[in-house]
């Protein structure tokens, strides 16, 4: 799928750019002619994502730790910053890493975009709205979060990134946009991440039983990785502040997904049921009136034919 960018860019920052979804955003950002700085520690983020952007005109890759600094050595238009551990496996194992991102981090990359007069995109999360009680969740809702608990260092760091930036934008008159980004999946997760689709499917093609948590009716709104990076963009180039849910309203229960997985690899996998994790939200659906109305976007791929290509990524790297 080619992503349509309603405004030219021509220089984009991309922290975290060597992670699942920035990859996806730097690679969408040189087909439409943008020269791109890719910004990773790659304390998360694999080489293997950007292997192919190496050797592409325009591309830049620059290894530091956003947290402590920037440096970029052209002033950009564009500022997306996307660098954070985003699964349970990485930001348990990362706490203040990941808490430092989002708040160092964030303000370095809000500092590089004012100075620049760009534009600025943060990527934060439907992890704001914590374990929510208001299902789906729309934009006004302000979340149900344990401030304190194991998942905390993710959500919070988050929250306080959106706040930053909300006051960035009034203070300075920095130009900013918030996009709350649902579950995302789609070709180059790592299998062994935490997170549910790449779980799965990793298990499946092992022909290992599933690992599904508590009973398994708990939900998720999985979002193919090419029509968030299409929501990202479309974000990027309207002007809107945000913040605004890019993600799939397509509700899916962890057992249904499970099977899905099964049936669509053709394993004959079982199912194990394991413990649930602490604080793991029950529901999680997007309201995406907003983007649909402002942004005149949704998503266009389907749960059936995301875990399609999805399974055949994983088939293809078994293989080489």
């Amino acid at each position: 799928m080619s992503t349509v960018i309603s405004r030219k860019w021509e220089h984009a920052v991309v922290t975290g750019g060597a992670g699942f979804v920035g990859s996806h955003l730097c690679a969408a950002l040189l087909d439409a002619g943008a020269a791109v700085t890719c910004v990773d520690d790659l304390s998360t983020g694999r080489p293997e994502n950007i292997a192919p952007l190496l050797e592409r005109p325009g591309f830049t890759l620059v290894r530091a730790n956003v947290a402590r600094e920037l440096p970029v050595d052209r002033p950009p238009d564009l500022v997306l910053h996307f660098a954070s551990p985003a699964s349970p496996a990485d930001y348990l194992r990362l706490p203040l890493h990941t808490m430092e991102t989002g708040s160092l981090g964030t303000r370095n990359a809000l500092k590089l975009a004012h100075d620049a007069e760009a534009r600025f995109v943060l990527a934060s999360t439907s992890e704001v709205y914590g374990d929510p009680q208001q299902n789906p969740q729309d934009e006004r809702y302000w979340g149900h979060v344990n401030p304190v608990g194991p998942r905390s260092v993710y959500d919070e760091a988050k929250r306080f990134g959106e706040a930053l930036t909300t006051a960035h934008a009034e203070a300075h008159g920095t130009d900013t946009c918030i996009v709350r980004l649902f579950n995302t999946y789609g070709p180059r997760m790592r299998g062994h991440d935490g997170r549910a689709v790449p779980t799965f499917v990793r298990q499946a093609l092992a022909g290992e039983p599933l690992t599904v948590t508590g009973d398994g009716l708990q939900t998720r709104s999985l979002c193919y990785v090419d029509d968030t990076v299409a929501g990202v963009l479309a974000a990027a180039g309207h002007g809107m502040r945000g913040p605004v849910n890019i993600g799939n309203p397509g509700e899916i229960t962890m057992l249904a997904l499970a099977r899905l997985v099964v049936a669509l690899t053709g394993s004959r996998s079982g199912i194990r049921y394991i413990e649930r994790p602490v604080d793991d939200p029950a529901v999680r659906c997007p309201d995406i009136t907003l983007a649909r109305d402002k942004l005149g976007w949704e998503p266009l791929v389907g749960a059936e034919e995301g875990l399609r290509r999805t399974i055949d990524w994983f088939r293809a790297e078994a293989r080489r």
